[in-house]
């Protein structure tokens, strides 16, 4: 089995400091890039046989794709500005391009499509903000691609989770095709901590153990969750922000509780 932490890594030449693939993940469906780009740098790719969502999770640039493009976009510095990102759709064969206009934290999440929905703009104003649990179990919701707005595949959403609180809590999975009470998604989870010197926790599990792992994440890691329950803890003193890409054979996130845990929801 792939190991389910990808840590983040220096910058290549091109800025990339996250690459995951189905390939790299042995899974079908979720891929996910994270760009670090200075000022005045450009991203160009070709979208081939996925719908991607890019998502300026920091900073300011302009994006083109096929034959539409949107000047300037993007009004927070990070994830933990308190407000929604700007992101854009990009269908299936359609070549794309990110130009940063100050330095640019740049995500690319992507899931198998045919091309059914055009190119476009996702404002702040198109992202749904929600508070989620309560006590040591609140966390933000903002989701960008979502119930909020149409795709073939894709699910993403971002989180923060407040220091001291959990979150994806009580644990939960989405690893079985069985519509309506369970549906299968697979997911990644892209961590940023603040201040960025802090760490969280990352479990994945399943009910038989065959698959049982807890991980230190640190600042620009990955976690992979193939399969299982995959809680997250945030120790006092630093806030946790993920974004989440989900994408499986059906486009709906239905989750199942772990029965050991769902007391604490009565």
């Amino acid at each position: 089995m792939p190991q389910l932490l990808s840590r983040r890594q220096t910058p290549d030449k091109d800025g990339l400091i996250q690459h995951v693939t189905p390939e790299s993940a042995g899974w079908r469906y979720v891929g996910f890039d994270c760009f670090e780009l200075a000022a005045g740098r450009t991203v160009t790719r070709h979208s081939g046989d996925r719908e991607l969502c890019l998502v300026l999770v920091g900073g300011r640039a302009s994006v083109r794709a096929g034959d539409q493009s949107w000047e300037s976009i993007g009004e927070r510095s990070g994830p933990f500005d308190g407000v929604a990102p700007y992101a854009v759709y990009v269908p299936p064969g359609c070549d794309y391009t990110v130009t940063a206009e100050t330095d640019l934290e740049l995500a690319v999440c992507s899931a198998p499509a045919s091309g059914r929905f055009p190119a476009r703009l996702i404002r702040p104003q198109d992202c749904e903000r929600s508070e989620r649990g309560s006590g040591s179990n609140r966390r933000l919701i903002c989701n960008i691609l979502f119930g909020n707005l149409d795709a073939e595949s894709l699910l993403v959403v971002e989180v923060i989770t407040p220091n001291g609180n959990w979150s994806s809590y009580p644990p939960h999975k989405h690893d079985t095709d069985d519509a309506p009470r369970e549906t299968h998604l697979e997911e990644t989870y892209y961590h940023r901590l603040s201040p960025p010197q802090g760490f969280a926790f990352q479990r994945v599990y399943t009910d038989d153990r065959s698959l049982d792992e807890t991980m230190a994440v640190e600042n620009g890691d990955v976690v992979m969750v193939p399969r299982g329950y995959h809680p997250v803890g945030a120790p006092h003193g630093y806030d946790l922000y993920y974004l989440n890409v989900m994408a499986g054979p059906k486009r709906e996130w239905i989750f199942h509780n772990d029965p050991a845990h769902e007391w604490m929801l009565r």
